[in-house]
């Protein structure tokens, strides 16, 4: 037997999924350990191994690959816990990571923090004024050299940086995308003057145009590939020493894997890692269904995401922004706020009710774990409400104190607010039903979409308690719910299901109607150099799919519009209709009419993809049909509706549940690591993988 691994590591619990050549699928969950997340994902191995009866060691032996999922490196970026970086520039451009294109004063804020010149600052370098040097060297926008590069000088830069305590330095010279002959020189430097030394060179990481994303996004790189690398390096070892001779492969924000041994050197690409695990996973799971427009939403311990799937493809985004810092690296389109199952609920300074940002995390956690924890969170006040059976926590192996989460809430919320402990929960409950909603309504309304030709999928540890709660006012067709296995787990069902994905890009400004031997040329360039990389993979793969993608903008515009490019060799008829496409991509974002054909068409970066579909997938299988009315295992009262108020509802054991059984609301359906609420008014139903697809009840 042999076996395929995904492990996603959240900010309060590790997730595990284990699935066969035979059919086995099997989940495990574990507590998170910051700061050192490698015990987590041990832990939570060990768990996947009890559950098909085997140790550590014998299912490692068998297993082919692992997909994990990393907080690493966003995790370093978001405390600022990243390695010290020199920055070596050329001379006379040392500011402009300072100077930003002005981009700092926007980038990543909403449009009422723009409006507050006041209030609005630049962030801090990305590297100290003392950390940047200049060097001798000049490459023309045509790639011919100016001024050669004086490698003294750069061998008295690497020496300085490195005795001032530097751990990698980051290289981007002016037009190196162009011509790259001098980075890759000073890199030969830094080996033989520093080898211990990480380096990132701008026209491997970011070669597109623009200097200070490029340089940003070199310099993101170079901060995090020793913290990745520091990562992953022990805990490979230790996986060998468990008998694991398969691959460790590291998910991209891109949506797609790497070798763990070729991240360090693409980190930056890893900052989406742990989001975009549950959108392949939707992915997957719609290719069963039959579902074309997906609104992925992901509750956890710590984060609520969403993201967003159209005509059977993840929306996706070339650039992202960290900081107020834009960098160039492709991602899946998740957007996130801090409001999981562990947000904690607090009362500001006006006496207003909050939930989150803040989270109670994998330690101490909520109050009824009774590990310490002494703020009310959302899991508290599901608990006291009835919904979450504190018996039955992670299939039981964990008890829930209610009288702690319900002395919490009296304490630090009910009582300050004039409320009884109950009306303090419900509280919570509705105020993070309705931010929930707002973050889905802004990613599916605000993106131009109609909600009404989307089906939501609800995962996560908390996604399924409170999905139909957020959904309501949307007016999507149906809510889907992934059950048994994959309920809390979804995401690492995603990762154990994604296939290696590796992007090449390049910037060669030009204006339409392109030269075809210059289009056809700079993609074959770009399919071989991918070519390459996957050989380096080390990896059988069932297919390789390449993606081709310019982007493309009228002329004199500053923005470009990312558009698909046929395969195969393009002459002048393919290059019209890729204009034709351009055009027709930019009415449909920004309004019929709005396109400027007179001013002519530029394309600017060349992009492909490459897509190494993996041998073995991790799949669903098909539920032995049931009785379509189930009986419940208990009556109890639960609070599923702010309107209803406490009501007599049943519960449903999901083991005793099989395709074509049927549920009415007010419900709860509880499984060993979620629980699905059912208010009143809403019908399910479980489909033949073991999904629960609810609807609005039918009247009458």
């Amino acid at each position: 037997m042999t076996y395929v691994i995904g492990v996603d590591t959240g900010g309060t619990f590790t997730d595990g999924f284990l699935a066969s050549t035979e059919g086995v699928l099997v989940s495990a969950k574990a507590h998170s350990t910051p700061p050192d997340f490698s015990r987590g994902f041990i832990n939570v191995l060990g768990e996947l191994a009890n559950n098909v009866g085997s140790s550590v060691e014998e299912l490692l032996s068998q297993t082919d690959y692992i997909v994990h999922g990393t907080t690493s490196t966003l995790n370093a970026v978001v405390t600022g816990d990243v390695a010290r970086v020199g920055f070596l520039t050329t001379r006379g451009h040392a500011d402009s990571i300072r100077i930003m294109n002005l981009e700092g004063r926007y980038a990543g804020l909403d449009p009422s923090a723009v409006q507050n010149i006041s209030r609005t600052n630049k962030p801090a370098p990305l590297v100290p004024h003392r950390d940047v040097i200049e060097i001798d060297e000049r490459i023309d926008h045509k790639g011919a050299v100016i001024v050669p590069l004086d490698e003294k000088g750069v061998r008295a830069a690497v020496r300085r940086l490195r005795d001032d305590g530097v751990r990698a330095i980051a290289v981007s010279l002016l037009w190196a995308f162009r011509n790259p002959m001098h980075e890759r020189r000073i890199r030969e430097l830094i080996q033989e003057e520093a080898p211990e030394l990480y380096v990132a060179l701008s026209h491997e990481t970011s070669p597109r145009i623009r200097e200070y994303t490029r340089s940003a996004t070199t310099i993101i790189n170079t901060q995090v590939g020793p913290v990745l690398k520091g990562y992953l390096t022990p805990l490979e070892e230790e996986l060998r020493a468990k008998k694991f001779e398969g691959s460790l492969l590291i998910m991209q924000g891109s949506g797609g894997c790497v070798q763990a041994a070729d991240a360090p050197k693409h980190a930056v690409s890893t900052l989406g890692s742990v989001l975009t695990g549950g959108v392949i996973g939707c992915l997957r799971l719609a290719e069963r269904l039959g579902h074309k427009n997906i609104i992925s939403t992901d509750m956890g311990g710590t984060t609520f995401l969403v993201g967003l799937v159209r005509d059977g493809k993840p929306s996706t985004t070339t650039t992202t922004v960290l900081h107020q810092h834009q960098i160039n690296t492709a991602m899946v389109d998740v957007r996130t706020i801090g409001a999981g199952g562990g947000a904690i609920a607090w009362i500001d300074g006006g006496g207003n009710l909050r939930v989150g940002p803040r989270s109670a995390g994998a330690r101490p956690g909520p109050v009824c774990y009774g590990e310490g924890g002494q703020e009310p969170t959302v899991t508290d006040a599901d608990l006291v409400l009835g919904i979450i059976n504190g018996d039955n926590f992670l299939g039981g192996r964990k008890k829930l104190s209610k009288e702690l989460a319900a002395e919490a809430i009296r304490t630090r919320i009910a009582e300050p607010l004039g409320l009884t402990v109950e009306q303090g929960a419900a509280a919570i409950y509705a105020i993070q039903n309705a931010q929930t909603a707002d973050l889905v309504r802004s990613v599916v309304v605000n993106g131009g979409h109609d909600p009404r030709d989307f089906v939501l999928y609800s995962f996560g540890g908390a996604g399924p308690v409170h999905a139909v709660n957020y959904s309501a006012d949307l007016g999507v067709s149906e809510v889907v719910v992934p059950l048994g296995s994959t309920a809390a787990v979804f995401s690492a069902y995603g990762l154990a299901s994604s296939d290696i994905v590796l992007t090449a890009e390049m910037s060669d400004p030009g204006n339409f109607p392109i030269d075809p031997a210059t289009l056809n040329g700079n993609f074959e360039k770009l399919e071989a150099e991918l070519a390459e990389r996957l050989v380096q993979q080390r990896l059988r793969f069932a297919k390789v799919v390449y993606e081709r993608e310019a982007e493309l903008r009228y002329t004199m515009q500053m923005a470009e519009v990312t558009t698909p490019v046929p395969g195969g060799p393009l002459g002048e008829a393919e290059i019209a209709g890729i204009g034709a496409s351009f055009e027709e991509l930019y009415e449909r974002i920004y309004g019929k009419g709005a396109g400027f054909s007179d001013a002519g068409l530029q394309i600017i970066t060349y992009r492909v993809r490459a897509i190494g579909i993996l041998p073995i997938r991790a799949d669903l299988a098909a539920h032995d049909s049931a009785n379509a009315d189930p009986t419940p295992s208990a009556i109890r009262k639960v609070f599923l509706d702010t309107r209803k108020g406490w009501q007599d509802t049943k519960i449903y054991d999901y083991r005793s549940l099989g395709a074509g059984s049927k549920l009415s609301g007010p419900a709860v359906v509880e499984t060993p690591t979620t629980t699905v609420a059912l208010p009143e008014g809403f019908a399910g139903v479980v489909d033949a993988y073991g999904n629960l697809a609810i609807r609005v009840a039918e009247q009458g």
